[in-house]
C-alpha cells in the first residue's frame, strides 16, 4: 500500500533523512519511533507531500506522490504534531471548514462531520470554541478533522504529546478504534506509545532507518543469560567448548555472581546441555534463562551501536 524507496531529504549539508526504504501493508499499524531529531516528523511530512524529498520515491496505491500529489493526499489523513486548529473558531464550525478543503461534497458533509464527532467523543464540545478545550479534546478536533474524509491511512505525529495519563488512555483507544478502518503510520519517541498499539515498529537514528521489526517477531532470541559464581578466566574455557554455544560475552559482575549471554542455535535445546556441564564442574548456577528482547531492549541496542561508531 505504501512503499518508500531510497527517501532522503537534504538541508545544506545535513541529511535529515537518509536513504530510507520500508513498505506499510493495507490495514497495519507501524511506529515510527526515534530520539528527537532523528528525523520521524521529516519523514511524516514528505509522506503527505507536504515536503518534497530530495531524493528517492514515495508511492501509495500505486500512486506516485510526486507527479500525483492531489489523488495521493485524497487518500491519507494527517494529524500534524502541533495540529493548526483555529482557536477562534467553534469545533463544528472549524470540520465545516476543514471538510470543504478534503473535497468532502456538500451533500454528503454534514454526515461525515457528524461521524467524526462521534468516533472522537467531541459531542458535547461540538460548540464549543476552540481556546476554550484542553489539550486533550485539541488533539480529537485534530483526529476529527483527519477522518472526515474516511481516508485509507492515517498519519499521526507525536499524538499523545502533552496529554495527561487519562488523556492518554483515551488517545490510544481512539487509534485502536481507528486502525479497524485504515491503515496507520504512528510517530513518537516515546516506547509505550508504540508497544501499546502498533504492530510493526521501524527505528530511525540519525537520518536512517536502523531497524525494521514486528512485534510477534520481535522476542524471538539466540541468546541465553547465564549468571555463576565463575569469573571469565573460569568460565571461558568451558563455555567456549560447549558445542551447544556458539559465541558467549561477559555482560557484567553483581558481587561475586558473573553474567554472561550464550549465543545458540537453540536457546531451550542448548540450556541442559550448559546447565549439566556447569553442574559437572562443581560451579554455583545462579541462572539460565533465554533472553527476551522487547522494544526497550532493542531501542537500547540501536542507540548504543550509534554511540559506539561515534566513539
Amino acid at each position: 500500500m505504501i512503499e518508500v524507496d531510497g527517501l532522503t531529504r537534504s538541508y545544506g549539508g545535513l541529511k535529515a533523512v537518509d536513504q530510507v526504504s520500508f513498505r506499510v501493508g493495507r490495514g497495519e499499524v507501524v511506529g515510527l519511533l526515534g530520539h528527537n531529531g532523528a528525523g520521524k516528523t521529516t519523514i511524516m511530512k514528505m509522506l503527505t507531500g507536504s515536503l518534497e524529498p530530495s531524493a528517492g520515491r514515495i508511492t501509495i496505491d500505486g500512486l506516485d506522490i510526486g507527479a500525483q500529489r492531489r489523488a495521493v493526499q485524497s487518500r491519507i489523513g494527517y494529524l500534524a504534531e502541533n495540529c493548526p486548529v483555529y482557536p477562534e473558531m467553534t469545533v463544528i464550525d472549524y470540520l465545516e471548514y476543514q471538510a470543504a478543503l478534503h473535497g468532502v461534497s456538500e451533500g454528503e458533509r454534514t454526515a461525515a462531520i457528524r461521524s467524526a464527532i462521534e468516533r472522537t467523543e467531541l459531542g458535547s464540545k461540538a460548540a464549543a470554541v476552540i481556546n476554550t478545550l484542553s489539550r486533550g479534546y485539541r488533539q480529537r478536533v485534530g483526529v476529527a478533522q483527519a477522518i472526515l474524509h474516511n481516508p485509507a491511512i492515517l498519519i499521526m505525529d507525536e499524538p499523545t504529546n502533552g496529554l495527561d495519563p487519562s488523556q492518554i488512555q483515551h488517545m490510544r483507544s481512539l487509534i485502536r478504534d481507528l486502525s479497524e478502518h485504515a491503515t496507520l503510520i504512528l510517530s513518537t519517541h516515546i516506547l509505550q506509545e508504540v508497544e501499546a498499539v502498533c504492530d510493526r515498529v521501524l527505528i530511525m537514528r540519525s537520518g536512517k532507518l536502523a531497524l525494521d521489526a514486528r512485534f510477534d517477531e520481535m522476542a524471538a532470541s539466540t541468546r541465553l543469560l547465564l549468571t555463576l559464581d565463575r569469573s571469565p578466566a573460569d568460565a571461558g574455557p568451558l563455555l567456549g567448548g560447549l558445542d551447544a554455544v556458539h559465541d558467549w560475552v561477559h555482560l557484567g559482575t553483581d558481587n561475586t555472581r558473573h553474567r554472561y549471554a550464550l549465543e545458540t542455535a537453540d536457546p531451550m535445546a542448548a540450556a541442559p546441555l550448559v546447565a549439566r556441564s556447569v553442574n559437572e564442574a562443581g560451579w554455583s548456577l545462579y541462572g539460565l534463562i533465554p533472553e527476551t528482547r522487547d522494544l526497550e531492549t532493542l531501542f537500547g541496542e540501536v542507540n548504543a551501536t550509534r554511540e559506539t561508531a561515534h566513539a
